[in-house]
Parts: structure tokens; C-alpha cells; sequence
């Protein structure tokens, strides 16, 4: 490949540049909510299946623009927002986890984010260990998780429950390191651009490979496209079949590793209950720090989770073209660990 080259500058930002939290906190005003709450009146009347609801069954006149801008500033600004003010209180599970997909609906087409053909899933202690080369990091239970990227355009967090201390949601800037490395080591930028190996963690296709490659890196457009998930790459060693990685490639993967870890480029926010937070996976890694529950009080972490496809990018890449396993979208559900808690 040619010369990497210093891509979207007016997207890299530290943690000065962010202190301000109300640079990145979209607080929702007494007439978003009274529009909100209306649309989830007509979306109820509709039908109670998410799947079978649009857009058009969930009407927002004015907080459609508002959720435009985001969209815009998600793809084209810092990244990542944190949408506040709904009254936790007043709904329901089903209610609240309807006003996000509604909105989210606004912000993306839904994609499947596992084998089980997830739009809406749990992001909550699923009794998985971390060491089980099969768990993902939506099913783990109170540790920490470094930051990562998920596989879409946009990832939606919707805060049911915080548990009862901890987990601090961790974002970084991908674009900030990117830029960085190009400056400093552009050869080692340059391995990231070639395709790695990705462990599948056990939810391929019946009789396909345990693995599939994906470069960190992609210049498309003048964009810049990042898919880092650390642990699967190394994880993809496991099998005999997946590429061996380099020596230059990993020394590659630390240097990044190195940059993003750097607490400048990094923001922390502690969800609240009936938050919602969407951030551009290209953008910006997250992760969280660890949390601890409390199931014997009813405190127990749970968040809601969408990927979402951006109609901001008129192209892209070929393998960010909805790259979930496909296997994953035969059958699209809705995941309901909830219903009980309703």
C-alpha cells in the first residue's frame, strides 16, 4: 500500500478538549419528552413486536432533527454522545427498551450482533467466565473490559440498571492514536492496514473456519475506518488453521495499544439509569472499568444494546457492508432478559 497519511483531523480531540461535559451530554428538554412519550403511544397502538415497527410508527417531528445532528456529529465530530433525561422511573423495561429502538431507528437500520440474531440485546452478567475462549463481552459480569470496537457503524447503550457501584463507561479516541502512529511509526501503521485474524469465539457458520480476517485500518473516501478488538486477534492463534501473526504485527498492535491507553485521549462517563449512549465504532474504542452488582437489593448492571448501519456514509469499504456473519441475520429477534424485570 502506498504511505499512510493523516486522515479526519477534525475528529481527533483529548481529554481537555472534552472536560466539559455538556460538549457531549444532549440533555432531553420537557417538549422532547412530551414528544417522545407520544410517540410511544403510537408505536404501542401499532403492534408489540419491535421488529414489525418503522420509523414511521414511532413520530418525531422535532427531536428527529435533534437526533439528525447527532448522527452527523457521531460520524463527523468527536464520536461519541450521551443522551439525557428520560425519567427512568415512568416506564416500564418494555416502554423504556421501545423509546430506544424507536429512536435508535433514527440514528441507523438495526443490525444482528450475535448468532442468536440479536438487534436488541443485553449487555449484563450472563454467568460466562472470562476465561472461556467462547464468551463475548456483552455476557461478562463485573470486570473490567479493555476498549474495543463492536461490528457496525454505530453502537447504542441504553442504561436499564447501574448496578451498584462501578463500571464507569470508557471511550477512546481511535482517530487521535491513528493519526499519531502515522506521524510516528507510519511503518508500523502500514501493518495495520493489512488483514488480521479475527476469532470467531464459536459463533461461525456450522462447518466454516473458527476465524475470519479484517484489517485495523482502512483509508476509504478520506475516511478513516478502524476495527480493533485486541483479544479476538490474539484469540484467533488458538486455531492451528488462522494466519500467524508477525512479529512486526504485533509490535504493530502494541504501539496502538500504547497510544489509545494514554489517558488523554480518553473520556469516563457513569451511566444513569435511562441514559442512552451511541458512539461511532470507526471513531472511537470503549471499553468499561469494572463494576459490582448486587442482586440480593435489585442492583444488577444492565444495558441495552444496538448496532446500528449510519445512513451518514453514501459508500464504504466492502467488508464494513453489514459484515456480521450472515448466518446471523436468518433469523432477527429481540433479546428479551428483561421480561421478567418489566
Amino acid at each position: 500500500m502506498s504511505q499512510p497519511k493523516i486522515l479526519e483531523p477534525q475528529c481527533v480531540w483529548t481529554e481537555q478538549d472534552i472536560a466539559d461535559p455538556s460538549t457531549w451530554i444532549v440533555q432531553l428538554t420537557d417538549a422532547d419528552l412530551v414528544e417522545i412519550d407520544a410517540a410511544l403511544a403510537v408505536a404501542k397502538t401499532r403492534s408489540d413486536d419491535f421488529l414489525a415497527l418503522t420509523k414511521a410508527d414511532f413520530p418525531l417531528p422535532t427531536v428527529a432533527a435533534k437526533l439528525a445532528e447527532i448522527e452527523a456529529e457521531l460520524m463527523n465530530g468527536k464520536g461519541f454522545t450521551l443522551i439525557r433525561g428520560l425519567p427512568r422511573e415512568q416506564y416500564s423495561n418494555d416502554e423504556l427498551c421501545l423509546i430506544y429502538w424507536g429512536m435508535g431507528m433514527y440514528l441507523g437500520k438495526p443490525w444482528p450482533q450475535n448468532k442468536h440474531g440479536h438487534l436488541l440485546g443485553d449487555v449484563t452478567d450472563q454467568g460466562r467466565s472470562p476465561t472461556d475462549p467462547t464468551a463475548r463481552g456483552y455476557e461478562l459480569g463485573e470486570v473490567a473490559l479493555p476498549f474495543h470496537c463492536d461490528g457496525s457503524d454505530l453502537v447504542g447503550l441504553l442504561c436499564l440498571d447501574k448496578g451498584r457501584d462501578g463500571g464507569e463507561s470508557a471511550i477512546a479516541n481511535s482517530v487521535a492514536a491513528y493519526n499519531r502512529m502515522v506521524e510516528e511509526r507510519p511503518d508500523l501503521a502500514a501493518e495495520l492496514f493489512k488483514p488480521l485474524p479475527y476469532d470467531y469465539r464459536g459463533e461461525e457458520a456450522p462447518g466454516s473456519k473458527g476465524w475470519y480476517t479484517m484489517p485495523v485500518f482502512t483509508e476509504f473516501d478520506n475516511r478513516l475506518f478502524v476495527r480493533y478488538i485486541p483479544s479476538y486477534i490474539r484469540a484467533s492463534q488458538r486455531h492451528d488453521d488462522a494466519p500467524r501473526l508477525t512479529s512486526k504485527e504485533l509490535e504493530a498492535m502494541d504501539y496502538f495499544e500504547a497510544i489509545y491507553n494514554d489517558p488523554k485521549y480518553h473520556v469516563y462517563m457513569q451511566m444513569q439509569p435511562g441514559d442512552m449512549q451511541f458512539i461511532n465504532n470507526y471513531h472511537v474504542l470503549h471499553g468499561r472499568k469494572a463494576y459490582s452488582d448486587a442482586k440480593a437489593e435489585g442492583k444488577v448492571r444492565h444495558l441495552k444494546r444496538l448496532w446500528l448501519e449510519t445512513t451518514q456514509l453514501e459508500d464504504r469499504p466492502a467488508h464494513f457492508t453489514n459484515f456480521t456473519a450472515k448466518h446471523w441475520g436468518d433469523k432477527p429477534t429481540i433479546s428479551r432478559m428483561d421480561a421478567e424485570r418489566a
